[in-house]
C-alpha cells in the first residue's frame, strides 16, 4: 500500500487530468506505473502464500498475472465459470488466491464457493473495502493484500497488475523506466515512429522463452485496444520454428524482444525491441507494453471511440454502473 504523499512524476499527473474524450494511450500509462512503482513512498505488500496447492483464479488479465506470480508452484487455474468443478474435482486443493483489481463482478461469488468448499481465501487486488472482502474472515484463515494503482482507463491494467509482479520479481522498476528512455523511444528506433507503424495490421510477436507467460497478457491487450482489427500472433522464440509462419504476408511486422530475429519475415518487415541484461516479467511487461503504445498512436482510436458504448453494455451485463475511468 502507499503510505506517504508522493511527488507525482509528469506521466503519473497526466493519470491525474485525462477524462473520457482525452484518454492516454498505453505507452504514457506504463510510464505512469513505472513513475509511481519507482516512488520511495510507494510501498508494495510482500506476498506470503500459505498454501501448497492454491487454486489461482481470475479474469483475462488477472488469471494471466497470477500464471506468472504462481508458475513456479504446485498451482491450478482456473477462470470464474470452472472453480466450483475445480474445487469440487481437484482434493488436493488447500487454498485459493484470488487475483481481483476491483475484488468486484465475480470475485464476491468466487468468495463464496471458496466458502461453500472450506478453503481458505487470499484475495490480491487494488480496493479497500471491496464486495469480496465482506465474505472473507481477516480474523481466521483469510488473507487480503491491497496493491497501489494508478488512475487508468477502464481495461488498461498497467500499474493494477505490474505492482504484484514488481513484488515477485523484485526488480527495480526505476531501472526499467530508464532503460526505456534510454533505449525503446521512436528516437531511438526509428521503426517505431508512427508513420512507419500506421503501414502494418498483421503483427508477429516472439519472446524469449522465459517469458512465456507474458503471451496471454499481450493478447489480452491486443484484443482490448484493437479488437480484430488487427491480426497477431504472440509466441516464444522456439514456438516460432513451428509451422506458424508457413503462409508469409508481405506488410507483416516480426517484432522480437531480447533476441534478434534473423530468420522470420522479410528483412525490412522486422523490428528488434532490447530488453535490460538482467530483465525479468515486470521489465517484459513494461517494454511490451510501451511497443503496444506506439501502434496504438500509429492507428486509427479503435479502444477510445469505443470503450464508452462498451461500458454501458458491461453495465447491464453486471447490473452495476461501470465507468470508462478507474479512479
Amino acid at each position: 500500500m502507499t503510505t506517504k504523499k508522493q511527488t507525482l512524476g509528469p506521466n503519473q499527473k497526466a493519470m491525474q487530468s485525462f477524462t473520457v474524450k482525452s484518454l492516454p494511450n498505453l505507452d504514457t500509462v506504463v510510464l505512469a506505473a513505472l513513475e509511481l512503482f519507482s516512488n520511495k513512498a510507494t510501498k508494495l505488500s510482500k506476498l506470503k502464500i500459505p498454501y501448497k496447492r492454491p487454486l489461482v483464479v481470475g479474469s483475462g488479465n488477472a488469471i494471466a498475472t497470477g500464471k506468472i506470480i504462481f508458475e513456479k508452484h504446485d498451482a491450478r487455474y482456473a477462470p470464474e465459470s470452472t472453480v466450483e468443478a475445480k474445487l469440487k474435482s481437484i482434493k488436493a486443493i488447500d487454498g485459493v488466491v484470488l487475483f481481483s483489481a476491483s475484488g468486484a463482478k465475480h470475485a464476491p461469488i468466487i468468495a463464496k464457493l471458496a466458502k461453500k468448499y472450506k478453503k481458505p481465501v487470499t484475495l490480491i487486488t487494488n480496493t479497500k473495502n471491496s464486495d469480496a472482502l465482506k465474505i472473507l474472515n481477516l480474523k481466521s484463515q483469510d488473507q487480503e493484500y491491497i496493491f497501489p494503482k494508478n488512475r487508468e482507463p477502464y481495461t488498461y491494467n498497467t500499474s493494477t497488475y505490474m505492482g504484484p509482479i514488481i513484488s515477485y520479481t523484485k526488480e527495480d522498476p526505476k531501472s526499467i523506466l530508464k532503460f526505456i528512455k534510454n533505449n525503446i523511444t521512436s528516437s531511438k528506433i526509428t521503426k517505431l515512429k508512427p508513420n512507419n507503424l500506421k503501414k502494418y495490421k498483421k503483427f508477429y510477436i516472439q519472446v524469449p522463452e522465459e517469458f512465456e507467460g507474458i503471451i496471454r497478457l499481450l493478447n489480452v491487450k491486443f484484443i482490448e485496444l484493437f479488437g480484430r482489427q488487427f491480426s497477431r500472433d504472440i509466441e516464444t522464440f522456439q514456438n516460432t520454428k513451428h509451422a506458424t509462419t508457413v503462409v508469409p504476408s508481405k506488410k507483416e511486422l516480426f517484432i522480437s524482444f531480447g533476441q534478434k530475429n534473423k530468420t522470420y519475415g522479410q528483412k525490412e518487415h522486422r523490428l528488434h525491441i532490447p530488453l535490460p541484461k538482467q530483465a525479468n516479467y515486470a521489465a517484459m511487461m513494461a517494454i511490451a507494453y510501451y511497443v503496444i503504445g506506439q501502434i496504438q498512436k500509429a492507428h486509427p482510436p479503435y479502444f477510445k471511440k469505443n470503450i464508452q458504448n462498451y461500458m454501458k453494455e458491461t453495465s447491464k451485463i453486471f447490473n452495476k454502473k461501470m465507468s470508462s475511468i478507474v479512479e
